[in-house]
Formats: structure tokens, C-alpha cells, sequence
């Protein structure tokens, strides 16, 4: 099983830096007046994190929104 994982390592590997080798080119990303160049590949990278972080974000949030909407009331003081 040890093997299957550290050859599982070895081809995501091959294939993620065939990517930033293949896209080694460089893009300009506006936005409203900023604008910023880089490679491609970094580019793809931003974006997948920034978005794995966000739906991370989202989901805790849905997640404590539906615990507190089902959380039963405490006793009430008078």
C-alpha cells in the first residue's frame, strides 16, 4: 500500500509541474484600475487556493448556521 501511495505522489507530481512548465507565459489580470503580471501557471495556482478557501469558509458558515438554528433554547429568565 506503500508503494501505491508514493507512485500516486510521483504521477500528480509529473503532472502538476508538466502544467507550470507548459504554461510558463506570462498574463496581465486587470481589475477596476490595478493591474498585475505573472505566469499563468502561478495564476491557475492563486485561484484554485483562493477558492478552496472560500468554499471552506462557506461551508463552516452553513455549518454554524444550521447548528444554531437547531440548537433548543435555553431556559428562559423572567
Amino acid at each position: 500500500m506503500r508503494y501505491l501511495y508514493i507512485s500516486l505522489i510521483v504521477v500528480v507530481s509529473a503532472i502538476v509541474f508538466t502544467f507550470k512548465f507548459q504554461n510558463i507565459e506570462n498574463v496581465t489580470v486587470l481589475f477596476l484600475s490595478s493591474s498585475i503580471t505573472l505566469p499563468l501557471s502561478i495564476l491557475v495556482a492563486m485561484v484554485y487556493f483562493l477558492g478552496m478557501f472560500r468554499g471552506a469558509f462557506i461551508i463552516n458558515l452553513v455549518r454554524t448556521w444550521v447548528q444554531g438554528a437547531t440548537k433548543s433554547p435555553g431556559p428562559e429568565r423572567t
